[in-house]
C-alpha cells in the first residue's frame, strides 16, 4: 500500500510537471506559424507574440514574396525575410521557402497581405497573394 501511495505522488507530480512545461511553451512569447495552407483565415495572437509566415518562393526567376504596403502599428516586421533552399542538393535556381516574422506590437485587428510578384514589374499582376486577418489580444 505504501509503495503504491508513493507512485501516486510520484505521478501526480511528474504530470504536473510536465503540465506546466506545457504551459510555458504556450504562453504569450511563443511563435505562430502559418503556411500557404493557412491563407484566408483569422488568427488571434497575443501582444509579443511573433507571427512566422513561410511560402514557396524562388528568387531566381525574380519573384518574391513582399508585404502589400500598410502604415500599421498592431503588426510589424521584425527584420528582413529570410530564403531557405528547399533543396538540399545546392542547385542554383531550386525554389525553397521565403519567411517572414511580425511581431504584435499593439491590440487590434489588421490585415497581413503578402503579394508574391517580380517588385520591378509596377503594372503586373501579382502571381500570388497571401492574406490573413490578425487578432492582437
Amino acid at each position: 500500500m505504501l509503495l503504491l501511495q508513493r507512485t501516486l505522488r510520484v505521478s501526480a507530480t511528474l504530470v504536473a510537471f510536465v503540465m506546466l512545461a506545457f504551459a510555458a511553451g504556450c504562453g504569450s512569447s511563443g511563435e505562430i506559424e502559418l503556411t500557404a495552407a493557412d491563407d484566408g483565415r483569422q488568427i488571434e495572437m497575443q501582444q509579443g507574440q511573433t507571427l512566422v509566415v513561410s511560402l514557396e518562393s524562388n528568387p531566381s526567376t525574380g519573384y518574391s514574396w513582399e508585404r502589400a504596403p500598410v502604415e500599421d502599428e498592431i503588426l510589424q516586421q521584425a527584420g528582413e525575410p529570410e530564403f531557405r533552399q528547399g533543396d538540399r542538393s545546392g542547385l542554383v535556381g531550386t525554389p525553397g521557402q521565403q519567411i517572414f516574422r511580425f511581431q504584435a506590437a499593439a491590440t487590434g485587428t489588421t490585415r497581413l497581405d503578402l503579394v508574391y510578384h517580380r517588385p520591378w514589374e509596377q503594372e503586373a499582376k501579382p502571381e500570388g497573394i497571401f492574406s490573413v486577418t490578425v487578432v492582437v489580444r
